[in-house]
């Protein structure tokens, strides 16, 4: 076989040359030149035939470029992994406030929707009652005028037919056949002649309707607003000389100014701030936020011992700039104390600011807000509660139990509030800051709590009162909401109240009719509703005056039904009908018997003894049913710090809220 074989230079077939791939540190402008050299200056690798255009800059081995130029790139990864995290925090955050946004509006559109629906009834039943009216009215004057009609009716046809039958009798002869009838006929007539008909009208045709509708129709117009604000934390600022000192049991404030994202000032108010202040160890001091409704608030604060503190200011939970500030608090000397002009300013402002509407949220809104009592530092105990008041105390009553520490687990707390108990032997606590509510027997047990953060109905965001319905509801306020939420016995959501009305609901009680009492610290009022969310009355408004508040906390109702309301800022209890008429006010400003220095949890007994919790006297007070001091509760061996909620358990003893060192405690109570 014939072997066939191919020329080299045959032109049947082209010979592919394959060329090698350049090298790895190839120089891109000179083919088969290898870079060895780096040029800093053009920042480019440099072979032996470039070094000639690169003469006058300066050059570094390839190889150390290299590793110059990873290292770089290593950092600068690192820098921007370390990024994601902030970054994912922020998505997570943004999407967070975004769900509330979405929450929020589902919430408010009920909330319309519920409003206009039930006005729609009301006009149905205005409508109904209106039409109703008209028909009675019509009735009574138709039946007046009908009657009238068939008595006239009646006397015509009476007349017509005796004046025929005369007629006829006329027209005939006369004779001794008719000589009887025509005498009947005469008397008849006569009768006639002087028969009583209603000939004048018994009634009128009036029947008209007023509508005043214009007044209507304006109101409507104006019904309801959606309020907002474009403020941001990282452009919002405070000042004032309270950020950074103030004296001891003396008021201090501290202007917080708003801004929008572009940092330009926002010109309305009911942003949702907050606003603590507080030791290395986390005890709060009690403030109260101010809405000027203007883009600006004032923090005002009270600290009742001297120390380094830290005052954090959050609007919509987060730090506005600069925050937390370091906060000297010191002792003024006695003559300072007296004639304190910033003292007295800050007392006025305190008394007569306008409430915040919203969280301020300034009126705090949703939030944490404003107008809100916010936290603050652990309160010195007192010399009030030294064993030195012990022997001023006739009723020696000891503390039998305390529970909890600060935290967020079961059987902890961070800045608790409000305080009820249950004729079925629980304790219930308003765990403020972990957004929940807490539930222990009358020795203390923990039973369970409930609460998830949030502002949505069902939702708590900061929980400050708590009460216990006649049907075993727990009926919560809920500050940062500005609402009162329903719960059933065992936790289970069912109505909110108040949504639209309340600004900052601090305290609730329930009275012997099972109408809801609701203290509206930001508002200074005191609502009164039906369980069902219907509004009863409500009274009272900012001022120093009798029937004013200034920042009022709690409320509790004596046998009379009468309602007890602690006048925080005012440093004092009053008390009033269901009405809202005042009946009854004591204390004043000050450490002796009977005085205050900032009243707060408040309960009666079975006397109608008064139970105070006295907050910046870390202490409780208690009088009797016309306002006379009797005695104190001895807390001298486990001194309170700024004590809050109070209330009576079923077995007879006091339970109070002791604030500042983060737990509760039972004490005895000789009534």
């Amino acid at each position: 076989m014939e072997a066939h074989q191919h020329s080299p230079d045959s032109s049947s077939e082209e010979c592919t040359v394959l060329e090698a791939p350049p090298g790895k540190n190839a120089c891109p402008q000179h083919a088969g030149k290898v870079s060895d050299l780096y040029c800093s200056a053009c920042e480019c690798a440099l072979c032996e035939d470039c070094v000639s255009d690169h003469e006058e800059h300066p050059k570094v081995p390839l190889s150390q470029a290299l590793d110059q130029h990873r290292s770089t790139l290593q950092e600068r990864l690192g820098a921007v992994q370390n990024r994601l995290p902030q970054i994912s925090d922020s998505l997570s955050f943004v999407k967070e406030i975004l769900q509330q946004l979405t929450n929020q509006r589902a919430s408010i559109e009920e909330d319309i929707q519920s409003s206009f629906e039930d006005l729609h009834k009301q006009l149905d039943v205005r409508k109904s009652v209106l039409l109703m009216e008209l028909e009675v009215t019509y009735g009574l004057k138709q039946k007046v005028l009908q009657a009238q009609v068939d008595s006239l009716v009646r006397g015509e046809g009476d007349l017509m037919s005796t004046c025929t039958q005369t007629e006829e009798t006329l027209a005939g002869e006369a004779c001794v056949a008719s000589l009887q009838v025509e005498q009947d006929l005469r008397e008849r007539l006569g009768e006639l002649a002087g028969l009583g008909l209603p000939c004048q009208p018994e009634e009128n045709d009036q029947l008209d309707l007023v509508m005043e509708t214009d007044g209507l129709r304006k109101s409507i117009h104006n019904l309801g607003t959606i309020v907002t604000t474009s403020a941001v934390a990282s452009q919002s600022e405070a000042m004032g000389a309270g950020l950074e000192q103030c004296i001891v049991g003396h008021p201090a404030s501290v202007t917080i100014v708003t801004r929008d994202k572009s940092g330009g000032a926002c010109k309305s108010g009911n942003a949702i701030l907050s606003a603590e202040v507080f030791t290395p160890d986390g005890s709060i001091v009690d403030g109260e936020i101010v809405d000027h409704k203007n883009g600006t608030y004032e923090f005002v604060y009270m600290v009742p011992k001297e120390g380094d503190f830290s005052l954090a200011l959050r609007l919509y939970d987060q730090h506005i700039k600069g925050s937390p500030f370091k906060l000297t608090v010191t002792k003024a000397l006695e003559a300072d104390v007296e004639v304190s002009p910033s003292t007295t300013t800050a007392t006025n402002s305190a008394a007569n600011a306008t409430p915040s509407t919203g969280s301020s949220e300034g009126a705090k809104r949703r939030g944490k807000s404003p107008g809100q009592k916010k936290k603050g530092s652990k309160r010195a105990s007192s010399a009030l509660g030294t064993p030195r008041r012990k022997t001023q105390n006739p009723i020696e009553d000891d503390l039998i139990f305390r529970i909890g520490t600060k935290g967020r687990n079961k059987g902890e707390f961070t800045n608790l509030q409000g305080v009820a108990a249950s004729s079925t032997d629980r304790i219930l606590i308003a765990d403020s800051n972990n957004q929940c509510v807490q539930i222990f027997s009358n020795q203390g047990e923990f039973k369970s709590r409930f609460g998830v953060r949030g502002r949505s109905p069902g939702q708590l965001q900061r929980p400050t009162g708590v009460a216990v319905h006649p049907s075993g509801d727990i009926i919560i306020a809920d500050y940062d909401n500005k609402w009162v939420s329903i719960f059933s016995s065992d936790g289970k959501f069912k109505a909110k109240l108040g949504s639209g009305r309340l600004m900052g609901p601090k305290g609730v009680s329930v009275d012997q009719n099972g109408h809801v009492i609701v203290v509206d610290n930001k508002a200074c009022t005191v609502f009164i509703f039906q369980l069902t969310g219907k509004l009863i009355t409500k009274f009272g408004s900012r001022g120093n005056g009798d029937k004013q508040f200034a920042g009022p906390h709690f409320a509790a109702v004596n046998k009379n039904n009468e309602i007890i309301v602690t006048d925080f800022h005012n440093h004092s209890v009053k008390v009033f009908t269901p009405e809202g008429e005042l009946v009854l006010k004591f204390g004043s400003n000050g450490e002796g018997n009977g005085q205050f220095n900032a009243p707060t949890g408040v309960a009666v007994d079975v006397n109608g003894n008064i139970i105070v919790a006295d907050w910046g006297n870390s202490r409780i007070q208690v009088f009797d049913g016309s306002g006379s001091f009797l005695s104190y509760i001895n807390t001298s061996a486990d001194p309170l710090y700024g004590p809050q909620g109070l209330a009576l358990t079923s077995d007879g003893h006091v339970v109070v809220a002791d604030s500042g060192n983060h737990c509760f405690k039972v004490y005895r109570y000789l009534q």
